[in-house]
């Protein structure tokens, strides 16, 4: 039975996004919703199926086992080497089968309502069901190539559905600049595959993962500048990852992407495309962490890194959507530095289980602050906190749920935000106390620009609108309410006996040592955040004022999309491809062009020869006869 529905879990919204995509036109926007959600639905139910049978199904001692559920040949090579499409389905794919699921089907119920009357209605629901189908064909993949090939599915989902509004100038270039950064981040996942690959002779993640395969079993003894292969190739992997998940410094891409529809921001900037990198690695952890420690710290500290660079500049933002944005990749950040400080293993993986337990968690807070977001922009008609102000009566439920996920994000109990952090605290407290402090400072600048985030939209000054606010309709606040409860409870689930990096359970506890600081911690970000913006004050001026070039560097994104902007047109457009393109156009082109005159102006002299007149003909066959003539005597005689 499990197998007839996992194919209907990657059937169905394949079969939503040919339909949609090319009878839409031809149905009425609410039938296509409609149609859209139903099959989302669906899908859902097939998903939260596949994983209840998985994780609670009646042969499940000796721990959860990866089981293929079908697989067939795409590519052969070699005997060994062969490239394979199927359904793998383990403990991070389960998981991953219902974070994709019931956030896509959020996205479809809530999109009813915030896209009604958009121009391609339609064409909006075929791109979802595409990006859907994409990401979940990524999660289920058998091996690392198919995988691949539906990571770049998802980047072209992404590409299409954040310039969904192609007449906006900003829309196309935040598309493309998604795109690009993303496609070098790709080069170096393709490449670390292939040198992967070589050396493993394999594609497939069983084998790969494998105590035993060819990559743990018998570490690849090749170097390169002093490093090994395998460290490199999983750097490079990683490189992969690091650009889909907007880390540092593959992020610039991420807060662009806003320009895209409020949903697709919580799809696919939230919760799923977003988090492929953090499952790239967790799919992978076992190679990482037994066979190449030293890319695993590049993991670790990359994650910790950009955890602090993002939570510092989303203090400075005030468009809404980029807050959350740089909010997510903060998050992000954690879920990398959790696999980074992670073993294998019962409570030495504790770090992989915990990074697994925040994407979940996360992506339901993360999910439902993105959509309440979108139902504050469809009260006010902006984006900007410096238009809104007071709308907590306006819009109570949307206002109840933004707390909600405002308190889980900051890591307050119980709701679901505190359970996962505290467990990345921890792991990162018994590996490494620099990363352990970032994480500290981190958890209490979250905790404070989310509340000056809340603050300025609910409270502070109350605004005269053109129009009065209202709440959103069923259609967006009920998923709302679904989120909110996911927020509640989603701690509460056992998830080091569910997910861990070997497949067996383990037992943890909350360590107080660790949460209770961290409780304080995130208190002090709100209590800060309360003073600071709960009414109308000029203290945050004077902040702002007070750190001076900081607030200004951090505000502008610390310039690095001016950096990216000069290193791709002052250096490599004016001082490499200029050169380059001179050289093309007058050397090579020049010496074809020579070659090609050469052969025009020699053609023109001996045109004469094929003049189609006989007795020219004759004449220099006469000739010809002669002079061979001549030089055989000559030759005779001497």
């Amino acid at each position: 039975m499990i197998f007839s529905l996992a194919i209907w879990i990657l059937a169905l919204p394949l079969m939503m996004f040919l339909f949609l995509g090319l009878a839409g036109h031809k149905l009425k926007p609410a039938t296509a919703g409609i149609l859209g959600t139903a099959g989302l639905g669906v899908v859902a139910l097939l998903s939260y199926t596949v994983a209840a049978v998985y994780f609670f199904g009646p042969s499940r001692e000796g721990g959860l086992q990866p089981e293929v559920l079908f697989s067939f040949d795409w590519l052969h090579f070699t005997d060994q080497l062969q490239v394979k499409l199927g359904f793998l389905l383990d403990p991070i794919s389960a998981m991953m089968l219902v974070v994709v699921s019931t956030v896509s089907f959020a996205v479809h119920l809530y999109s009813n309502g915030y896209m009604h009357g958009e121009r391609g209605f339609q064409r909006f629901y075929a791109f979802l069901s595409l990006f859907t189908f994409s990401m979940m064909g990524l999660v289920v993949a058998t091996n690392i190539f198919q995988m691949y090939i539906f990571w770049e599915l998802v980047g072209v989902s992404s590409y299409l559905l954040i310039g969904f509004y192609y007449e906006k100038p900003s829309a196309i270039l935040a598309s493309k600049k998604a795109f690009i950064v993303t496609r070098f981040a790709d080069l170096g996942f393709l490449i670390g595959i292939l040198v992967l690959s070589y050396y493993a002779q394999t594609f497939d993640f069983i084998t790969l993962t494998s105590l035993e395969g060819p990559v743990i079993g018998h570490p690849v003894g090749a170097t390169f500048l002093g490093v090994s292969v395998l460290t490199w190739a999983l750097v490079l992997i990683f490189m992969g990852g690091a650009g889909k998940s907007a880390m540092f410094p593959l992020h610039i891409w991420l807060p662009d992407a806003m320009e895209g529809p409020t949903p697709v921001s919580a799809l696919i900037h939230a919760a799923t495309m977003v988090v492929a990198g953090v499952y790239l690695v967790a799919r992978l952890f076992p190679v990482y962490v037994l066979a190449a420690p030293d890319a695993l710290m590049v993991v670790a500290y990359t994650g910790g890194f950009t955890a602090l660079f993002a939570a510092v500049i989303a203090c400075t933002q005030n468009d809404i959507k980029r807050v959350l944005a740089f909010s997510t990749m903060s998050q992000l950040g954690y879920m990398m530095l959790a696999l980074g400080v992670s073993g294998y293993g019962g409570h030495d993986g504790l770090g992989f289980m915990a990074s697994m337990f925040h994407l979940f968690t996360h992506a339901m807070f993360k999910a439902l602050l993105f959509l309440g977001a979108g139902a504050i922009i469809h009260a006010v008609h902006s984006n900007f906190m410096t238009d809104m102000g007071g709308l907590r009566k306006h819009l109570p439920i949307t206002h109840i749920t933004f707390l909600l996920a405002c308190l889980a994000i900051a890591g307050i109990p119980p709701l679901s935000g505190f359970f996962s952090k505290d467990e990345i605290l921890v792991a990162a407290f018994h590996s490494n106390k620099l990363l352990f402090f970032v994480a500290y400072a981190v958890s209490g600048i979250t905790a404070f620009y989310m509340f000056r985030l809340y603050y300025n939209i609910f409270w502070g000054v109350r605004r005269e609108y053109p129009h009065p606010p209202h709440e959103a309709p069923l259609s967006m606040s009920l998923p709302l309410m679904i989120l909110a409860a996911a927020t509640i409870f989603a701690g509460f689930i056992p998830f080091a006996q569910l997910v861990t990096s070997d497949g067996q359970p383990f037992e943890i506890h909350t360590e107080w040592v660790v949460a209770v600081p961290a409780v304080l911690i995130g208190l002090t970000g709100i209590l800060v955040a309360t003073l600071m913006y709960k009414s109308e004050k000029t203290l945050p001026d004077r902040v702002a004022a007070f750190f001076g070039p900081l607030y200004r560097w951090a505000s502008r994104k610390f310039y690095f999309d001016e950096l990216y902007m000069f290193i791709t047109k002052r250096i490599l457009f004016n001082k490499v491809s200029s050169p380059v393109a001179w050289f093309d156009r007058h050397i090579v082109d020049g010496f074809m062009n020579l070659l090609a005159y050469l052969a025009q102006r020699s053609s023109f002299l001996i045109r004469g020869l094929q003049s189609g007149h006989i007795q020219g003909y004759v004449f220099v066959f006469v000739l010809g006869a002669v002079l061979l003539s001549a030089y055989m005597l000559l030759f005779v005689t001497l």
